[in-house]
């Protein structure tokens, strides 16, 4: 059986800080001398401010915006949108003096749509990488924004549009690549003749990507629940029953028989579960006992807290969110000092030293190019601080993100995942739900769609947990359990992403080839001279482009 397989390329994504930029992707797509070579033609000055053509030592040209006594004031370029369009966006950046965060911003009449942020240092070129989809066609303005005022230089700028068609043949292009492979199978007989015209059919029995949801304790008592659910998804997430304040709701009063039960629901249907979580940084999450705690209390029962989670479900979950939202919130840092959650993250793994993953847990990340703090570039930078600080974090660390979204902007959900993904570890979305409204289901499946496609994901968890009262956001089904819209683009991906079963007949050589979703297959050959059958198990897995094996079936 030969399995070929070969890896799609998304667009560079450059975490390093470089001395010199790159060349500007697409060649600066629809931008106007997008490297500068032409000194400031087709750039303008934003915002009232003062803009000048530099060159390094290099003879590297770009513009600098100086003298800044206003955040927006920077180097600015009109261009012209086409209405329904995705638009990559790629700039590299620097500062005078220190670091900021600037934020690119595309102004179009009547809105200030935000395209991607990046963390820019002086002394080095950092790229920013983002993007937006246009609402309407007409006229627009990209310039850039910091949080500090210090000179902001700009070079190789990118602003590439993409149709509907090309960025889903793109797509298209990278399931193949990271999701599948080609399997080709040789019939033979006893004597190792090839068998011309032997039946084959491949079966799935399971398949490798995980597509998960969260679910509530309500699945305990209800059957109609526990059908739909098992026979839908490979992961859970209890959505609130083993946070702390749903654990421990006084202190020293430990419950564990609702997530112990839950646990026992999953286990019995082959589903994983990840833990979610072992602390919360947000303040308002805290149990309402352990807000006020002086510190010495509070250190003892966090480390109460985490001794008695993770070792009560060590070896049972396949992750652990270990201190959620720490871009956003600093409850144990503000309490114990800045390496709070470094040590809650050593701590996990001592706990659990499986294979686990240790998962940094954050919103925003992929949602909102707007939200400075969950940066890509400020995620890996947070994360690299996990790592650094205690030699066990640097093992089985994983990378989630909430999915938590609105509007969804698909081209800067594509470019934050690229930027991620240059860390090397696994990227799970963790609780995926997009805000109510005509258009929620179609949006759901852009988002599902985007993140099956890139090669460094490598699970999917739903934010769509059933109760009778409604879902904390987004609900699959009524209360009958009957689909509703982003129900049934759930199914259908289901169904898409499970391969079918494959049926035919060996060619003249005694080949037979299929493509297949990555995943475990039964295979079954026979043939109408002989009066046996013969049934393998087939693992198709991830592998290089350049691997081949062929698996001989003797009939």
């Amino acid at each position: 059986m030969e399995i070929i397989m070969g890896f799609f390329n998304f667009c560079d994504a450059r975490v390093q800080c470089l001395p010199e930029p790159l060349e500007p992707q697409y060649g600066g797509g629809i931008l106007r001398n997008a490297d500068f070579s032409a000194g400031l033609r087709g750039w303008s000055t934003f915002g009232y401010g003062s803009i000048a053509e530099s060159k390094s030592a290099a003879g590297n040209g770009f513009a600098v915006a100086l003298n800044r006594t206003r955040p927006y004031q920077s180097v600015s370029q009109k261009v012209y949108l086409q209405r329904d369009t995705h638009y990559t966006l790629s700039a590299w950046l620097q500062v005078g003096d220190g670091s900021a965060d600037v934020r690119a911003v595309v102004k179009t009449v009547g809105d200030f749509v935000h395209a991607g942020g990046a963390v820019a240092k002086s002394g080095c070129w950092s790229m920013l990488k983002g993007g937006l989809t246009a609402a309407s066609s007409g006229p627009a303005e990209l310039y850039f924004e910091s949080n500090a005022t210090v000179d902001l230089w700009v070079d190789s700028v990118s602003l590439n549009p993409f149709s509907r068609d090309e960025w889903a043949a793109h797509r298209a292009e990278s399931v193949s690549a990271a999701r599948k492979k080609t399997v080709r199978l040789q019939a033979t007989d006893s004597a190792g003749n090839p068998l011309a015209g032997a039946a084959v059919s491949l079966d799935a029995v399971r398949t490798n990507f995980p597509l998960g949801s969260a679910m509530t304790r309500h699945i305990l008592t209800n059957s109609a629940y526990q059908t739909w659910f098992a026979s839908r998804f490979a992961v859970a997430t209890f959505e609130n029953e083993m946070k702390w304040y749903s654990t421990e709701p006084a202190p020293g009063r430990e419950d564990y028989t609702v997530p112990d039960a839950m646990m026992a629901f999953a286990k019995s249907n082959g589903i994983a579960v990840r833990g979610h979580n072992v602390f919360w940084d947000q303040p308002s999450q805290q149990p309402a006992w352990v807000q006020s705690l002086p510190y010495p209390q509070l250190l003892a029962a966090a480390s109460r807290r985490i001794r008695s989670v993770v070792s009560r479900y060590a070896g049972q979950v396949i992750g652990w969110d270990v201190v959620n939202e720490n871009l956003h919130f600093n409850f144990y840092e503000g309490r114990f000092g800045w390496d709070a959650s470094t040590a809650f993250y050593a701590a996990a793994r001592l706990l659990d030293a499986g294979s686990a993953l240790m998962f940094m847990n954050e919103f925003n990340t992929l949602e909102q190019p707007g939200d400075m703090a969950a940066l890509p570039a400020r995620y890996l930078q947070r994360l690299r601080q996990i790592i650094a600080a205690y030699s066990e974090n640097g093992a089985g660390m994983a990378i989630g993100l909430e999915g938590h979204f609105t509007n969804p902007n698909i081209p800067y959900m594509r470019a934050a995942l690229d930027t991620l993904a240059q860390a090397g570890i696994p990227i799970w979305l963790t609780e995926v739900d997009v805000a109510a409204g005509p258009a929620q289901a179609q949006h759901l499946e852009e988002v599902l769609r985007e993140a099956y496609a890139h090669p460094a994901v490598q699970g999917i968890v739903l934010w769509s947990a059933w109760r009778p009262e409604g879902c904390y956001v987004m609900c699959l089904t009524d209360n009958n359990f009957k689909n509703l819209p982003q129900g049934d683009v759930v199914d259908k991906l289901i169904a898409e992403w499970r391969s079918t079963p494959r049926a035919g007949a060996t060619d003249a050589q005694g080949f037979f080839e299929a493509e297949l979703v990555h995943g475990e297959y039964k295979v079954s050959v026979s043939h109408p001279a002989l009066n046996n059958s013969v049934t393998r198990s087939v693992k198709v897995d991830l592998g290089s482009g350049s691997e081949h094996y062929f698996i001989d079936m003797q009939v």
